[in-house]
C-alpha cells in the first residue's frame, strides 16, 4: 500500500451497507430487504423550505464552520484540506445537519423543525455529503420569494429552486476525527447547564464587538443590562469561554435570531443556541482554541467499563429525538450511571447525539463500519493491552500499574476520583479524560467484580 493510500485509510472511515429491516422467509414467500447504501437514490427527506433565505443562511453558517481551521498548531503550514461536510439526519419529524471545524475544536448543528418545511417525505435516514462551490453558490442566491426544494437520500443532497438553479452533493466518506469528535462533544454537552439568555438584538451587538484575533487565555461573559460584559477574571454568574473569537461565526446569521442561549459545564467547553422561528443553530466550543474534541477522552472511562444494558438500550432508540436518561433508566430498570455508560458506547458507534435544548439524546445512524471504532481510541487500546499483559496489581488503595518507564500508582482521592502518578496525568489532570494506567486499573477492577456481561 502506498503512503498516500495508508494516510487516506487512517483518516477516513469506510461506508457500509445498512438495511432498514431484516429479510424474511415465511409461508407467504421470501422478502428481501433493500439496502440503504449510496446506490439507493430514493430520498428519505423531501420538502420545500418555508423561509428559503433563513434556511440557507443557517446551512451556510454550518458549512463555514466545517471549512474553517480556527487553530493552526505552531510550525504547521496552513494547507488546503480535503473538506468533509455535514452529516444529515432525518428522524422524529426533524432534519438535522451537523459537523466539525477542520481543527475539530468547534461543533455545529442545525435542527430544522417540521414547520420549517412543506414536506412530502419525512422518513428515518442519515447521509453525509460534500458541499461543493456550486451548492454553496446556489444556497447563497436563494430568496424568500422563490420555491426551494431539498431532497436528502443515502446517495446525497439535492437543492432545486426556481431562480437560483439546481445543485447536487454526493455522499462522501466520514473523517475518523469526526467519528471520535461526535461522542466527545456529546459527553461535554451532557454535563452542561443553561446559564443565561440574550435577545437577538443584544446578540447582534455582542457578536459584532467580539475580537477577530485570538485572546490570551479564557474570558468570562456576564449579562449586564442590554449587553454582555467581558472579563479576564472570574465573575459571579459568568460563563468561562476559551477561544471566544470563534463565536464570530454566528455574526452573519444573528439577524435571524429571536434569542441566543449560553450553556456551560465545569470543563471549560461552552455551547451557544441560536433560536429562530422554525430552526435552531448550535455552536459548541472546545475549552481552548488549540483543543480539538476528537482528542479529549471524556468517555474513555465509560468505554473501559462497559454497560450490561447497551444492547437493550439500542433496541429502544427507534429514531427518537427525545431520549431522556432518567426515562431510559426507568424503562430498562437500570441505574442512570449504567444508562450513561451505555449511551457513551452507543455514541462511539455514532448511534446517538445530544440535544441541549431538550436535555436529551437523539438517535441517528452514521454510515460507517463500527468494527473500526476500537482502533480510534489508542489510549483505551493501550489500557486493554496493559490489563491483558498482567501489568496491573490491585490492592486495598487502588493499584500499581507497570508502564514502559516505570511503575505508576493509581488510587482514588477523597472525592472518589481516580488519580495516577504518571507524567501525563501530572500535565493534564482529569481535563482530558483518564490516562491509560487508570483505564487499565478500572478494567481489571471491573473484571474482579465479575461484571463482564457487557451489552
Amino acid at each position: 500500500m502506498s503512503n498516500n493510500m495508508s494516510a487516506r485509510a487512517a483518516t477516513l472511515v469506510e461506508h457500509i451497507d445498512r438495511y432498514s429491516s431484516p429479510s424474511l422467509a415465511n409461508g407467504s414467500g421470501i422478502f428481501l430487504a433493500a439496502s440503504s447504501s449510496g446506490r439507493s437514490t430514493a430520498p428519505f427527506f423531501s420538502g420545500y423550505l418555508a423561509a428559503p433565505r433563513r434556511g440557507a443562511d443557517l446551512i451556510l453558517t454550518l458549512v463555514h464552520v466545517v471549512q474553517t481551521r480556527f487553530y493552526t498548531p505552531p510550525g504547521m503550514v496552513q494547507r488546503l484540506i480535503l473538506q468533509r461536510d455535514p452529516v444529515i439526519t432525518c428522524g422524529s419529524g426533524m432534519l438535522r445537519l451537523e459537523g466539525f471545524s477542520a481543527c475539530c475544536g468547534v461543533y455545529a448543528r442545525v435542527d430544522f423543525h417540521g414547520r420549517a418545511f412543506d414536506t412530502d417525505r419525512l422518513e428515518p435516514g442519515t447521509s453525509n455529503v460534500d458541499f461543493n462551490p456550486p451548492m454553496r453558490a446556489a444556497m447563497a442566491r436563494l430568496r424568500d420569494d422563490e420555491r426551494a426544494r431539498l431532497e436528502v437520500s443515502a446517495a446525497g443532497f439535492t437543492l432545486a429552486s426556481e431562480l437560483s438553479g439546481d445543485a447536487f452533493e454526493r455522499r462522501v466518506e466520514l473523517p475518523v476525527r469526526w467519528v471520535k469528535g461526535f461522542v466527545e462533544v456529546q459527553a461535554h454537552q451532557a454535563r452542561m447547564d443553561r446559564r443565561f439568555q440574550i435577545s437577538g438584538a443584544m446578540a447582534q451587538r455582542f457578536l459584532r464587538d467580539l475580537p477577530r484575533q485570538g485572546t490570551s487565555g479564557p474570558v468570562w461573559l456576564t449579562p449586564h443590562g442590554n449587553s454582555l460584559r467581558f472579563s479576564h477574571t472570574a465573575t459571579a454568574g459568568g460563563v468561562q469561554a476559551g477561544g471566544i473569537e470563534r463565536l464570530r461565526t454566528l455574526a452573519g446569521v444573528a439577524r435571524h435570531a429571536t434569542v441566543i442561549e449560553a450553556y456551560a459545564g465545569n470543563d471549560g467547553a461552552t455551547a451557544w443556541r441560536l433560536e429562530t422561528p422554525d430552526a435552531r443553530l448550535f455552536l459548541v466550543l472546545s475549552p481552548e482554541a488549540s483543543r480539538g474534541f476528537s482528542g479529549e477522552g471524556q468517555v474513555l472511562a465509560d468505554l473501559a467499563g462497559g454497560s450490561r444494558v447497551t444492547s437493550r438500550l439500542r433496541g429502544l432508540l427507534r429514531w427518537q429525538s427525545n431520549l431522556a436518561p432518567h426515562a431510559l433508566a426507568e424503562e430498562l430498570q437500570a441505574s442512570e450511571g449504567e444508562v450513561a455508560t451505555a449511551l457513551a458506547e452507543l455514541g462511539t458507534s455514532g448511534l446517538v447525539g445530544y440535544d441541549l435544548a431538550e436535555g436529551a439524546y437523539f438517535h441517528r445512524e452514521l454510515p460507517f463500519d463500527v468494527s473500526s471504532v476500537v482502533r480510534l481510541h489508542p489510549r483505551l487500546a493501550e489500557a486493554r493491552e496493559l490489563a491483558g499483559d498482567g501489568a496491573v496489581e490491585l490492592d486495598a488503595e487502588g493499584a500499581w500499574v507497570r508502564g514502559r518507564s516505570g511503575d505508576y500508582r493509581v488510587r482514588r482521592d477523597v472525592s472518589g476520583e481516580w488519580r495516577c502518578s504518571c507524567p501525563w496525568t501530572g500535565q493534564h489532570g482529569a481535563s482530558r479524560g483518564p490516562c491509560k494506567h487508570i483505564l487499565a486499573a478500572r478494567i481489571v477492577a471491573g473484571q474482579g467484580d465479575g461484571d463482564d456481561d457487557r451489552g
